[in-house]
């Protein structure tokens, strides 16, 4: 059964060519690819999907602009397979990707989510490793393994260590929990620790199949650099503390209150920002 590949659409068209591209050369064949356009003003990303004529391409275009949040809702709304991915428009799937996350998924059907291993790359496509990508190899399990419930949120609030567009999804347990409306940077890791509230289970592999792009432009580096990520990542951990506490689950509370990784980032931005005022 094809797994759907949905790929929310608002930026560099070269690089978006670059992602379409990994996907429909794949080595599992099965899958169909949703690009789902956030009212982008040029037509030439429509108009160069039609002229590959891949009959398992499928484009529509948003009636008015839905923010990250937004579209990424809409795209699941529009999955119709049993897995899924929302992968960003700039990343690069390696060509065992599909085939890979649909074996671990297969040897865990009742997963809600599978992580598999990701290389991280610039705007030009080269291998790259900033600190916060050296943090989260360093908080991320070091061999195949299941996290879930207490355990899966402990180590997620100490440091998201998962790419979000690299992470397949089971449809039905994702539809149960849905994305969180009003977040922006965060609204990946809330999805994974409400999944982990409900029971869900995450399988992680290190088998790098996957190039995620880290550069200044992405929507978390920006608002990095004017703090609205931190504000948003402070009300979340408050918030989660607070979950936790209800539930019982005291490491993982622990975990939420002291957010480490997030205020390591934090501190780093603030210290790369006053550098650079003083350079200018």
């Amino acid at each position: 059964m094809p797994i759907d590949v949905m790929m929310p659409f608002y930026g560099d068209v070269a690089q978006f060519k670059q992602a379409v591209t990994s996907v429909i050369e794949q080595s599992d064949p099965e899958l169909r690819l949703v690009v789902v356009d956030d009212c982008y003003p040029d037509p030439e990303p429509r108009e160069w999907l039609t002229s590959l004529r891949d009959a398992r391409i499928h484009y529509l275009r948003n009636d008015a602009n839905l923010g990250v949040n937004g579209n990424f809702r809409r795209c699941v709304e529009l999955v119709t397979a049993d897995w899924f991915v929302v992968m960003g428009c700039d990343d690069i799937m390696h060509p065992d990707y599909l085939a890979t996350v649909r074996t671990l998924a297969g040897h865990h059907p009742d997963a809600s989510v599978i992580a598999p291993g990701v290389e991280v790359i610039d705007e030009n496509g080269q291998p790259v490793r900033p600190l916060g990508d050296r943090m989260k190899s360093v908080l991320a399990p070091n061999r195949a393994t299941v996290l879930s419930g207490e355990r899966l949120a402990t180590s997620l609030y100490r440091g998201n260590w998962t790419y979000f567009p690299s992470l397949l999804w089971r449809t039905e347990a994702v539809r149960e929990v849905g994305f969180r409306p009003g977040l922006e940077i965060v609204l990946d890791l809330a999805l994974l620790v409400d999944l982990a509230g409900e029971g869900g289970s995450l399988v992680f592999d290190p088998e790098v199949v996957f190039s995620y792009r880290r550069h200044r432009a992405s929507v978390s580096s920006v608002q990095a650099v004017d703090g609205r990520r931190f504000a948003e990542e402070n009300r979340f951990f408050a918030g989660e503390a607070e979950r936790c506490a209800a539930r019982g689950w005291r490491k993982a509370e622990r975990a939420a209150r002291l957010h480490a990784t997030s205020r390591l980032n934090h501190l780093q931005a603030r210290v790369g920002a006053g550098l650079g005022r003083l350079r200018g």
